[in-house]
């Protein structure tokens, strides 16, 4: 059986890529998602794409069910358990508020303060016991948050990432009167000093591990009525994938795995194109979505925050979100200024040139008239409106207050929006210490191509890596990930005075126990990969920074070295004369799967014999000093090898590519497009 699916379940549309390696074919399927029950989707992605599940050897899937959970407040009610005088945790956090200015704003922490308990129990920061563990406290508040209605449970003990005992001996009193298996301590999803982290992360996990829990089981009730009787593996956060059976246990590692998809199909499809430091550019029609990959490794952080009051300190793979997709709104704020976005016209009504009512421009809007997206496909849709009318709305909307016509209007709305692009580019890259000449840019999405060249250009970014399928890019990163698991440890002690012994024994157990977990799941891996780091910052700050440990056996010195030459290329600054401070070690077990051939993601037989063949046709297009007569190309006709120059612009069924004039196109062996982009001068 050598049938392998990959399934993302977004927020319109389910994908889905088959992939049969047996004999080297492809399928694709697009489905609308199904919000109330994403299950049904995705068995209609299934069905759709031909395939019996008994004929599957494996299927991998990424879900937005516990991200929507949270961002809509749709999750479990939990209660907690926590040490006498700190119920309170949760809702005082560190400070902030809502909003930056004026005493406004409201903010609700996950578990009301009716559910928040306290018990008598107390470890000192060493993790030694000041006050013993009150064990019929702990009894009788269990009971009482069940009378509640709670149907998950968050016990959370002051230090107890220094020493857990009380928080296992309490989940375990807590689980003799619990009606269910929904029991979470802190410690467990997050061994990390300071409490208000700790405790949101519990807090998270335990919200959303019963939505999780209910959702996996339909899912797994729906294949296994088709016939599917294998473990389905579920996408994580941080880039990797892990077995159904044991994900719910820690459901936190599940939030924001649709974005990390595609950036491990980025790291994928671009170290098999010779690609090892890439910037992943995934554009859709509400948001853009920006990671970056160093050496074939997508970068990790643990310092995500969903939204005001939930930061989810768990390893993710670090991707910066912007609200700038081809439905972003294009308007004149109270200043008097032009602004696109983050308000987005969504799918209802959309953009204008959708026909659905809309009156707002969008970026799309403005692609469409400035001659980048063809007319004749984006207008023949049902209650269709002329592009005098997308002109029209264009320039009583936004063009009369900037004195500007249609196209001068539209080309402003481009470069604003190009713009929020490019910064969310840098906000990765060169504010992290890293030169964007040292990387490819990798577009995908159903808009990113579209906007990839420009971004590129501005950024002096030197090449522009497309891939075959870019809208189905995510599916593609589900069947391309390998199996991860993540270990955090807390030191927070001066370099100086750390025991090493200490050091490499945590980074072994870390070792350990992540091959236990890959042999438990019983899942196929080729070979294993080791990614050690530390947090570390300088004695009196607050903020930490990430560096890279070389093994499990590092030594004292060059951890100072690492540390030291990271800050100085983040802050270019050296602080000698200031201790550094080992706060956590971090270790990635990775069980590299096996070799996905994805070079038949696009059909030959569609192929022609040169790049002539594959024009279509020819339009006026609007490039920065003027509309030049540029040819429109099939892009799935393009032969393997062809090259050209722009301007050009490529369409195919779930994207369109633009070339500006002077970039250079190559069509690699797996059809995937190579642009070289001359930086952007200006005089």
């Amino acid at each position: 059986m050598s049938k392998i699916i990959g399934c993302d379940v977004g927020g319109t549309f389910t994908d889905l890529i088959l992939l049969d390696e047996a004999v080297g074919e492809v399928r694709i399927a697009k489905v609308p998602t199904t919000p109330e029950n994403q299950a049904i989707g995705v068995m209609d992605a299934i069905a759709e794409s031909g395939v019996d599940c008994a004929e599957l050897s494996l299927l991998i899937h990424g879900t937005t069910t516990t991200t929507n959970a949270l961002l809509e407040k749709k999750f479990a009610r939990c209660g907690l358990i926590t040490t006498t005088g700190f119920r309170d945790v949760l809702e005082l956090g560190r400070r902030t508020r809502p909003n930056p200015y004026g005493l406004i704003g409201s903010f609700e922490p996950l578990i009301s303060r009716e559910y928040r308990l306290e018990v008598d129990e107390r470890m000192d920061a060493d993790g030694n016991v000041v006050t013993a563990l009150d064990e019929d406290g702990v009894r009788a508040a269990a009971e009482k948050l069940v009378a509640l209605g709670c149907e998950s449970l968050v016990i959370h003990f002051l230090h107890a990432y220094a020493n857990d005992s009380h928080e296992k001996r309490a989940a375990e009193i807590a689980g003799a009167v619990w009606p269910n298996d929904h029991i979470t301590y802190g410690s467990a999803i997050l061994a990390e000093f300071r409490e208000y982290e700790r405790g949101v992360a519990a807090a998270v996990n335990a919200a959303i591990q019963p939505v999780l829990t209910r959702y996996l089981e339909r899912l797994r009730d729906e294949l296994n009525n088709g016939g599917y009787s294998r473990d389905l593996l579920v996408m994580q956060g941080n880039g990797g994938t892990v077995s159904s059976a044991v994900v719910a246990k820690s459901a936190i590692n599940t939030v924001m795995s649709g974005p990390a998809s595609g950036v491990m199909a980025a790291a994928f499809t671009g170290a098999r194109s010779g690609f090892e430091n890439i910037i992943s550019y995934d554009m859709g029609g509400t948001s853009s979505d920006v990671g970056l990959i160093g050496g074939g490794i997508p970068a990790v952080s643990s310092e995500l925050q969903l939204e005001y009051g939930m930061p989810i300190h768990v390893p993710m793979v670090d991707v910066h979100t912007i609200g700038a997709g081809g439905g972003s709104i294009a308007f004149i704020n109270d200043a008097g200024i032009l602004q696109v976005g983050p308000r987005s016209a969504g799918a209802e009504p959309g953009p204008i040139c959708y026909g659905r009512g809309g009156v707002e421009p969008t970026i799309t809007d403005a692609n469409l008239v400035l001659g980048r997206l063809n007319p004749e496909a984006l207008l023949a849709v049902d209650g269709a409106v002329s592009m005098e009318h997308v002109r029209q709305c264009m320039t009583d909307e936004v063009g009369t207050a900037l004195g500007l016509d249609a196209e001068g209007t539209a080309a402003a709305i481009l470069q604003i929006g190009n713009d929020r692009m490019a910064g969310a580019i840098r906000m990765v890259s060169l504010a992290r210490g890293h030169d964007p000449r040292d990387f490819a840019l990798f577009a995908f999405g159903g808009a990113g191509p579209l906007h990839a060249t420009a971004l590129a250009a501005e950024l002096a970014i030197p090449k522009v890596l497309i891939p075959a399928r870019p809208g189905i890019t995510n599916a593609i990163g589900c069947v391309v990930a390998d199996v991860r698991h993540d270990y955090v440890a807390t030191i927070n002690q001066p370099l100086a005075s750390v025991d090493m012994d200490q050091v490499h024994a945590i980074m072994a157990g870390q070792i350990a126990e992540g091959r236990a977990m890959i042999e438990a799941e019983g899942v196929a891996v080729e070979a294993e990969i080791l990614v050690h780091a530390a947090e570390m910052q300088f004695q009196g700050q607050s903020h930490m920074l990430r560096i890279p440990l070389e093994s499990v056996t590092v030594e004292r010195e060059a951890i100072q070295a690492v540390f030291e030459e990271a800050y100085f290329n983040r802050f270019s600054l050296h602080l000698p004369e200031i201790g550094a401070v080992l706060v956590t070690l971090h270790t990635a077990v990775i069980g590299r799967r096996g070799e996905v051939a994805l070079a038949s993601l696009m059909d030959a037989d569609l192929r022609v014999d040169n790049v002539a063949a594959a024009e279509t046709g020819r339009r006026q297009v609007w490039f920065p000093g003027g509309r030049l007569d540029t040819p429109i190309l099939a892009r799935d006709a393009l032969p393997i090898g062809a090259r050209f120059s722009g301007p050009a612009v490529l369409e195919q069924l779930d994207t369109t590519i633009v070339v500006e004039p002077g970039n250079d196109v190559e069509v690699d062996d797996a059809g995937n497009l190579l642009i070289h982009v001359p930086p952007a001068f200006r005089g």
